[in-house]
């Protein structure tokens, strides 16, 4: 297998500017973000043969039919030019609860790892379930995934941009 990204974590006064913009519900002082913060996990396939490395919340997160929520995950990733991140639900989760990334599905390119916000991921996810279930996802479990994946672009291709942030940030301006 080719090995070609590299998972960090952001700095610590990163990961607690977005999850006090964020996490509004969720722990706010400095001392329970920085337990927080030392408990997130570096991504790690759960088996050999498995494709995904496993995301895993910060913390318990509840989410109940219809509600959304934007999680800091503590993380980022170097990449060799050439490949992107793409971040899907747990496929357990997506079937029982119908946990969906709002933006479909996520896609972290290799130049976010220099992006002002040092490359955070970020992943807004939903249930959209059609019955009556809240979904707990506890501390430390994998609530999403990620997939390396190789690209291409076309033979004319004459990208000059400079990334500045992530969540939309290589659209030009009016479009």
């Amino acid at each position: 297998m080719h090995q070609m990204a590299r998972w960090e974590k952001v700095s610590f006064e990163q990961f607690a500017a977005d999850w006090q913009k964020y996490m509004t519900d969720y722990p706010r002082t400095e001392e329970e973000l920085r337990a927080v913060y030392d408990a997130v996990k570096l991504p790690v396939r759960a088996t050999s043969g498995s494709a995904g490395y496993d995301i895993t919340a910060p913390v318990t997160i509840t989410l109940k039919p219809g509600e959304s929520l934007r999680v800091p995950t503590g993380l980022r990733v170097w990449m060799e030019e050439g490949w992107v991140l793409m971040i899907f639900p747990r496929s357990g989760m997506g079937y029982r609860y119908r946990l969906q990334m709002d933006n479909t599905a996520g896609i972290v390119d290799a130049d976010y790892y220099g992006a002002d916000n040092e490359g955070h991921i970020l992943t807004q996810v939903s249930i959209d379930t059609r019955e009556d279930k809240t979904l707990t996802v506890p501390a430390g479990t994998g609530f999403v995934q990620g997939l390396f994946m190789p690209f291409g672009v076309t033979v004319d291709d004459a990208a000059e941009g400079i990334r500045r942030g992530g969540f939309g940030s290589t659209t030009p301006e009016g479009k």
